[in-house]
């Protein structure tokens, strides 16, 4: 509903603060994330001409981005390769043994001298969904699962366990 309604940063730059944690209130941390869009609304107007950068550092110089966010918008917005690491691309490439990595952007970096290149930012989709829809962090599916075949995390935990 948000960008239906305020498409670009000059119409979002126009919301109040309420207004806008009206719109993303069921995001979780609301308040925070709506100040920074607004930082950020404002700064995309003033420094880069209303327009969304296609380069991390400058993205990463807008409030409350960082690189996983950066890497998202490179990704969706300007449809570059990138591999963003959220909690759910960290859990599964681990489980998977695709990354190893202790931090997502060892992670990161693993999955890029994994993946083909022009696979990181499907990939990243992928693993998403697998990790909503059956690796869940607590209750992983593994019964229905069809990459049981070749996970560390159920070789070690439940087929080790049969």
């Amino acid at each position: 509903m948000l960008f239906r309604d305020h498409p670009d940063p000059a119409s979002i730059r126009g919301l109040s603060q309420e207004d806008l944690e009206s719109y993303i209130r069921p995001c979780g941390l609301f308040r925070n994330k709506a100040r920074n869009i607004l930082a950020a609304s404002r700064r995309l107007e003033e420094e880069f001409g209303g327009r969304i950068p296609d380069d991390r550092v400058a993205l990463m110089s807008l409030p409350g981005v960082g690189r996983k966010t950066a890497n998202v918008v490179l990704a969706n917005v300007h449809r570059m390769q990138a591999i963003a690491v959220d909690t759910h691309v960290f859990r599964v490439s681990r489980r998977l043994g695709l990354a190893h990595g202790r931090t997502p952007r060892q992670v990161e970096e693993e999955l890029m001298q994994t993946l083909p290149q022009g696979q990181w930012a499907a990939t990243h989709h992928r693993l998403i969904s697998h990790g909503r829809a059956i690796c869940s962090a607590r209750r992983p599916l593994c019964d229905k699962c069809p990459l049981t075949r070749w996970c560390d995390w159920y070789a070690e935990n439940v087929a080790g366990a049969l």
